[in-house]
């Protein structure tokens, strides 16, 4: 699968992840095809599923079953992240090629042929449905129909000034996919939190997409940060309270009891005050910063996954 020498990192991986340190030489093109070398990506895709998971659980009540959800969704994000960014990979290996932070991906530099991505690609996502095919019915369904959303997603920059709204649709179905796996039906309070996470992408892939503003403009790429502009904060501060007023929504569409209503709002405040504390520090013309901030929304997630399992539990 590799055609080329080994390169010692991807120039915009973290230094010294455990990739560049630990994984055996072989198998480091690979994983970086993945983002494994980056973990945030998988972060922001398993978030939206623990969020579902423990709405869930305020809904009806915690179950077995929620465990196994979770174990699902965990190891599922890690091969649906790592498929989708080989096949997103695979369909932008030209424009990557052109942009200074991206040409030293595995793909564009020649370490990983386009034949071994392919079956890279389908290797991790044959795994993932072997996971996914453990849950009920509807969750099963709901899983395959996220298939058409990842498929689209790489293409919609060539299209919309709007590509981050399709990775939104993609990155959040899981609040939708774990939901279902807890009962086997869907609920107001899921899709409020489906559409809360849309929008916190908004904000969250804005910030990160003032990192190529520049390179996007010379090669014709379309994003929110292109079409933002100076005036980028002020949208981000609409995406910011779109995404904490609809979960807030989503939390009192679960008609917690009043302790458990109290957690889950605290932890709704949480995710409000890490979202302002992002926009108070925003520079979209550093891109070390944007890039910062970008990977600080795992903590911004994490905060409201923690708060809804405590609810759960009260």
């Amino acid at each position: 699968m590799q055609s080329r020498p080994l390169a010692p990192s991807v120039s915009d991986a973290p230094r010294g992840n455990w990739v560049d340190r630990l994984a055996p030489p072989a198998w480091r093109p690979l994983l970086r095809l993945s983002r494994a070398d980056r973990p945030i990506g998988t972060w922001l895709l398993l978030l939206p599923c623990y969020w579902g998971t423990g709405l869930a659980m305020l809904v009806d009540r915690p179950r077995w079953v929620d465990l196994w959800v979770v174990v699902v969704c965990t190891l599922g994000a890690v091969l649906m992240r790592g498929a989708g960014c080989t096949w997103n990979d695979l369909t932008d290996r030209e424009f990557d090629a052109m942009v200074a932070r991206t040409r030293s991906r595995p793909l564009p530099s020649g370490q990983v042929t386009v034949r071994g991505a392919w079956i890279w690609m389908a290797a991790q996502a044959g795994l993932a449905a072997v996971l996914l095919f453990t849950l009920n019915g509807t969750a099963i369904a709901l899983g395959i129909a996220s298939l058409a959303l990842v498929a689209v997603y790489p293409f919609a920059k060539r299209f919309t000034w709007w590509p981050q709204v399709f990775l939104g649709l993609a990155f959040n179905w899981g609040v939708l996919v774990a939901f279902a796996a807890h009962g086997g039906t869907l609920h107001p309070a899921a899709m409020l939190a489906y559409a809360a996470g849309i929008s916190w992408t908004l904000f969250y892939d804005t910030i990160y997409a003032h990192q190529d503003t520049e390179d996007d403009a010379l090669i014709g790429v379309k994003s929110t940060a292109r079409l933002f502009g100076a005036d980028t904060p002020r949208w981000l501060l609409g995406f910011a309270a779109g995404a904490v007023l609809l979960l807030a929504m989503a939390v009192a569409a679960t008609r917690p009891g009043t302790g458990a209503a109290l957690v889950a709002m605290l932890g709704v405040a949480g995710f409000a005050a890490h979202l302002w504390w992002q926009l108070r520090g925003l520079d979209t013309a550093s891109p070390a910063v944007c890039l910062r901030l970008f990977r600080s929304n795992r903590d911004a997630g994490l905060i409201v996954a923690l708060f809804l399992a405590v609810a759960a539990l009260v």
